[in-house]
C-alpha cells in the first residue's frame, strides 16, 4: 500500500491504488492511472500533460496579438482547447487555462465588433466613393463638351468603382445601373455631336466650294481695282463660313489661295509695268515740284498765286507717276498750295476796308472813353473823393490796355 505522499501538490494526488487525480473548482477528478513507479513521477508526467496544454493556449495568445487570425479561425481553436482543458489528461492549474480561454473569447468578441464596425465604416466610405462617381460621372453625361478628356474620365471612373469595396446588392445595383446610363447618355450626345459637326462641315464645304469657284472664275480678270475688292469680299465670307474638315480644308484653300495669287500678281506685273511707263512723268513732277518750293515763303501773293497756276497746269499734263511715288509728290504740292493760300487769307484780312473801318472805330471809341474818364478823374481829386478817383484810374488803365491792342490791330491794316 502506497503511502500518500504527494497529497500536499496543490494541483493533483495520486492515491493508493495508483489513481490520479487533478483538483478543480468543481472538485477532484480522475485524470489516470499509475502503476510503474513513484507517485512525484506520476504527478511530474501529468504536470508536462499539463504544460504542453498551457503551450497551445499561449501560443494560440501569441497569435492572436501578433496577427490578424480571423475571428472565426479563433474561435475554433478556442473551442478545441476549452474542449480539450475540459477533458485533459493532466494535472495543473486548469481553471486558469478556462479562464485564459474565457479572456481570449472576449478578445475574439472585441474584434468582431471592430471587424463588423469597419467593415460597415468601410462599406459607408465605399458608398459616399460609388455615389461621388455616380455624380461626377452623370455631370459628364450632361455637361461636358470636351470628348475625349470626357470619355477618359469616364473610363477612370469605372475603374475606380471597381477599386472600391463592395456596398450592399440593392444600393450597388441601383448605383452601377446610374452609372451605366450616364455612360450611355455621354456616347448618345458624343455620337450626335459629332452627326450634327459631319452636318455643318458639310454646309461649309458647299460654302467654300462656291467661294473657291468664284475666286477661280475671277483669276484672270484684269479689272484690277473691282477683283481686288471681291476678292477681300469672298476672303471675308470664307472666314465667316466656318471649318470644314481638315483634309477638304486643305484642298479647298489651297484652290483658293492660288486663283488669289494668279490675279494679284498679274495685278502687279501690270502695275510694274505701268510704273515703268510713269518713270518719265515723275521726272517732269519732280522739277515742278522744286520750282513750287522755291515760291515759298510767299513775299508777293499776287504772282505767287500765278506762278503756282502754271505749274498746277503743267503738273495735270504730266500725267499719272509710279504709285509709290505718288503720295509724296501730291503732298509736296498740295503743302505749296496750302501756304498760299494762308499768305492769300492774311493779304484780304490785311487789306479789307470794312475790317479797317471797324477797328478804326474801335480806337476813336476808346480814346474818346479815356479822355471823358480823364475829366472825371480830375473833378473826383479836385473835390478830394478818393473812392470815386480809385475807381476812375481803374477804369483808365484798363481802356489803356485795351487801346494798345486795338491800335495794333488797326496798324496790321496799313
Amino acid at each position: 500500500m502506497r503511502e500518500d505522499t504527494v497529497s500536499t501538490d496543490p494541483w493533483g494526488r495520486v492515491d493508493d491504488d495508483g489513481t490520479v487525480y487533478v483538483r478543480t473548482a468543481e472538485g477532484e477528478r480522475a485524470v489516470g492511472s499509475w502503476q510503474a513507479g513513484e507517485p512525484e513521477e506520476a504527478l511530474a508526467y501529468f504536470h508536462r500533460k499539463f504544460d504542453e496544454l498551457a503551450g497551445q493556449v499561449q501560443l494560440l495568445e501569441q497569435r492572436m496579438r501578433e496577427t490578424d487570425l480571423a475571428p472565426a479561425q479563433a474561435e475554433a481553436s478556442i473551442a478545441k482547447l476549452r474542449e480539450a482543458v475540459a477533458g485533459a489528461h493532466a494535472v495543473g492549474d486548469l481553471g486558469s487555462l478556462e479562464q485564459r480561454l474565457t479572456a481570449l473569447s472576449e478578445l475574439v468578441g472585441r474584434r468582431r465588433e471592430e471587424l463588423r464596425a469597419a467593415r460597415e465604416q468601410a462599406r459607408t466610405q465605399a458608398r459616399e466613393t460609388k455615389e461621388r462617381i455616380v455624380a461626377e460621372a452623370e455631370r459628364i453625361a450632361e455637361e461636358a463638351t470636351h470628348w475625349k478628356s470626357g470619355g477618359e474620365r469616364l473610363r477612370q471612373l469605372i475603374e475606380e468603382w471597381k477599386a472600391a469595396e463592395r456596398i450592399d446588392r440593392a444600393t450597388e445595383a441601383t448605383l452601377w445601373k446610374r452609372l451605366s446610363a450616364a455612360r450611355t447618355a455621354f456616347a448618345k450626345r458624343r455620337k450626335a455631336y459629332f452627326s450634327s459637326l459631319d452636318e455643318q462641315r458639310d454646309a461649309v464645304r458647299t460654302a467654300k466650294e462656291r467661294i473657291v469657284g468664284e475666286a477661280e472664275t475671277l483669276a484672270a480678270s484684269t479689272d484690277w481695282t473691282g477683283t481686288a475688292a471681291a476678292y477681300r469680299e469672298l476672303m471675308r465670307q470664307w472666314k465667316a463660313a466656318g471649318r470644314a474638315s481638315r483634309d477638304v480644308e486643305d484642298e479647298l484653300w489651297a484652290r483658293f489661295k492660288g486663283a488669289q495669287d494668279q490675279f494679284f500678281q498679274a495685278r502687279s506685273a501690270a502695275f510694274a509695268e505701268r510704273d515703268a511707263s510713269f518713270a518719265a512723268n515723275a521726272e517732269v513732277k519732280e522739277a515742278l515740284l522744286t520750282e513750287a518750293e522755291r515760291l515759298l515763303p510767299v513775299t508777293d501773293v499776287r504772282s505767287a498765286r500765278g506762278a503756282l497756276r502754271g505749274i498746277l497746269e503743267r503738273w495735270e499734263a504730266a500725267g499719272p507717276v509710279p504709285r509709290d511715288m505718288r503720295d509724296r509728290l501730291e503732298g509736296g504740292l498740295r503743302k505749296v498750295d496750302d501756304a498760299v493760300r494762308r499768305a492769300e487769307d492774311q493779304e484780304w484780312k490785311r487789306t479789307n476796308p470794312e475790317a479797317r473801318a471797324r477797328a478804326q472805330d474801335t480806337v476813336n471809341q476808346l480814346r474818346r472813353s479815356i479822355d471823358q474818364l480823364e475829366t472825371r478823374l480830375a473833378k473826383a481829386q479836385t473835390a478830394g473823393r478818393d473812392k470815386d478817383v480809385k475807381e476812375t484810374e481803374e477804369a483808365i488803365a484798363a481802356r489803356r490796355s485795351w487801346l494798345l491792342e486795338a491800335e495794333r490791330t488797326l496798324a496790321e491794316f496799313s
